[in-house]
C-alpha cells in the first residue's frame, strides 16, 4: 500500500513538469522585446539607451550560465531554486513599471538576465531526477511542447494586453506568471527528486520504471528483449561517459567527473562547436525578417512579427511531441541532421520575396527546426554526460557559447546587411548553417547508447 501511495504521489509530481513549462514559458526570457516598446513608447528613452538596457540581460547569462549550471548540478533545493529566480523576474518587473529612474531598470535587467540562468538546467535536472535517463526523452518532449504552448498563450496574452489596455500590463502579466510557475515547482514534492540522476550521476533506480504506464512498459519490454542481456541503455551510457561500471555506481564509489575531464571530452566538444554554428546560423534570420518586415510595412510590422512567432510556436508544439517518440527508436543524430538541415534552406528563402505572408510562411521551417532543437539537444547533452555528474554544468557551458555565438550572429549579419544589402547577409547565415550541417553530419557521433555501435565496442573492450 505504502509502495503505491509513493508511486502515485511521484506521478502527480512529474504531472506538475506540465503547467511548470507552460507558465514559465514566457518568464525565461524576462519581459523581452516589450521592455523596447514600453521604454520607447510610454518613457521616451533614446534608443542607444535602449540598446544598453536589452542588451545587459544578455551579458549577464554569459557570464554566470555556467556557474548556474554547476550551482544545479550540487543543490538539492531545485524547487527553491526556481521559486527564488521567479520572485526575481518578477520582481523585476514590477520595479520596471513602478521607477523611472534609468539606473533601476539597467539593474533589474541584470537581475532578470542572472535569474533567468536557473530555468532551462533546473527544470532539466529535475526532470531527469523525475523520471530516469530511459523516459527522459519522451518527458523532455512533453515539457518542450508545453513551453512553445505557453510561449503562444502569453503572446496572445500580451498582443491583447498591450492593445486594449497598456503596455504596464504586460508586466504584471510575467509577474503572474513567476507565481503561477513557483506554484506549479511547489506541486512537486522534492523526495520524488533523485538528486544524483538529476545530475546524470549514476543509472535508472527501478521505481523509475514502475511510474510508466501499460503501454511504455509493454513497448520497453519489447526493447529489453531485442537487447542483450548483459547490457541497457542505462549501463552503456553511464560506462560509456564517464568509465565506471554501473554495478560500482550502485555500491556508491562512482565519483563525480572533473570539469576538465567533461570540456576535454571530444564527443561533448565536437557537438558544442555543431549547436554553436547551429545557433550563430540561426540566431540573427528572425531580427532581419522583422527588419525587411518594418521596410515593406511599418505600420503592420509589429502584428507580422507577432505572427512570425506565433506560427513558429505554433508548428514547435507537434514538432516537440513528436521527437519525444521518434529519437528513442530512430536515434538522436537522424533526428537532430532535419533540424541542421532545414536552416540553409530557410536562409535562402528569405531572399526570394519581400512579400510579408511569404517571409510569415518561411517560419514554419523556423518552428520545425527549433522544435527539434530544444528536444534533441538537452537530450545529448544528457546522453554525453551520463555518469559524470556533470549534467547541469555542461549544459551552462554549452548555453554560454550559444550566447556568445548569437551575439557574435546578430552583429555579423548586421555589418553584412549594412554594407552590402538584406540578400547578402541572408546568404550568409544560410552558408554557415551548411558548414554547421556538414560539421554535425561527418564529426558528430550518435549518443544514444542504444544505438552507437562504439560505445558498444567500447563497453565490449572494458
Amino acid at each position: 500500500m505504502a509502495h503505491s501511495i509513493a508511486l502515485a504521489g511521484k506521478r502527480r509530481s512529474i504531472r506538475a513538469l506540465a503547467p511548470l513549462n507552460l507558465f514559465l514559458a514566457d518568464v525565461r526570457d524576462g519581459v523581452g522585446p516589450y521592455l523596447a516598446i514600453y521604454l520607447l513608447s510610454v518613457r521616451h528613452w533614446q534608443p542607444g539607451s535602449i540598446g544598453l538596457a536589452m542588451s545587459l540581460p544578455g551579458l549577464v547569462a554569459v557570464l554566470l550560465q555556467t556557474p548556474a549550471g554547476s550551482l544545479v548540478d550540487t543543490s538539492t533545493h531545485k524547487r527553491r531554486l526556481l521559486v527564488l529566480a521567479s520572485v526575481v523576474v518578477a520582481a523585476s518587473c514590477v520595479a520596471a513599471v513602478t521607477f523611472v529612474s534609468p539606473p533601476v531598470i539597467y539593474a533589474t535587467q541584470m537581475l532578470t538576465g542572472a535569474a533567468t540562468t536557473i530555468y532551462a538546467p533546473v527544470v532539466a535536472a529535475i526532470t531527469l531526477g523525475l523520471v530516469g535517463h530511459r523516459r527522459f526523452a519522451q518527458q523532455t518532449g512533453h515539457n518542450e511542447a508545453w513551453n512553445h504552448g505557453g510561449n503562444v498563450l502569453a503572446a496572445v496574452l500580451a498582443g491583447l494586453i498591450g492593445y486594449y489596455w497598456r503596455y504596464e500590463g504586460i508586466f504584471y502579466l510575467v509577474a503572474l506568471m513567476c507565481a503561477l510557475g513557483s506554484w506549479s515547482a511547489l506541486r512537486i514534492n522534492p523526495k520524488d527528486i533523485d538528486n544524483d540522476l538529476a545530475r546524470g550521476k549514476g543509472a535508472d533506480n527501478p521505481q523509475t520504471d514502475e511510474i510508466e504506464t501499460a503501454k511504455d512498459a509493454s513497448a520497453a519490454k519489447e526493447s529489453a528483449a531485442a537487447k542483450p542481456a548483459t547490457e541497457t541503455e542505462d549501463s552503456a551510457g553511464a560506462k560509456a561517459a564517464s568509465g565506471t561500471d554501473p554495478a560500482a555506481t550502485e555500491k556508491g564509489v562512482e565519483q563525480t567527473a572533473g570539469f576538465r575531464q567533461v570540456l576535454g571530452n571530444p564527443r561533448i566538444l565536437r557537438f558544442a562547436i555543431a549547436v554553436v554554428l547551429f545557433h550563430f546560423a540561426n540566431a540573427a534570420m528572425l531580427p532581419l525578417v522583422g527588419q525587411k518586415l518594418a521596410l515593406s510595412n511599418q505600420k503592420a510590422s509589429a502584428l507580422f512579427m507577432s505572427a512570425c512567432i506565433i506560427v513558429a510556436q505554433l508548428v514547435m508544439i507537434p514538432v516537440a511531441a513528436w521527437v519525444s517518440r521518434r529519437a528513442p527508436d530512430a536515434g538522436r543524430k537522424p533526428v537532430f541532421l532535419l533540424a541542421f538541415a532545414v536552416l540553409p534552406v530557410r536562409g535562402v528563402l528569405y531572399t526570394l520575396s519581400n512579400n510579408a505572408y511569404f517571409l510569415v510562411g518561411v517560419q514554419v521551417l523556423d518552428g520545425l527546426a527549433g522544435g527539434i532543437f530544444g528536444v534533441i539537444s538537452v537530450i545529448m547533452i544528457a546522453d554525453l554526460t551520463r555518469g559524470t555528474g556533470r549534467f547541469n554544468f555542461v549544459q551552462g557551458a554549452i548555453a554560454t557559447a550559444l550566447g556568445i555565438g548569437a551575439s557574435l550572429s546578430t552583429v555579423g549579419a548586421g555589418y553584412l546587411v549594412q554594407h552590402f544589402g538584406y540578400r547578402v547577409g541572408f546568404l550568409a547565415l544560410a552558408a554557415v548553417a551548411a558548414v554547421a550541417l556538414a560539421f554535425f553530419w561527418f564529426f558528430v557521433e550518435e549518443s544514444n547508447p542504444a544505438k552507437n555501435e562504439a560505445i558498444k565496442g567500447e563497453l565490449q573492450a572494458a
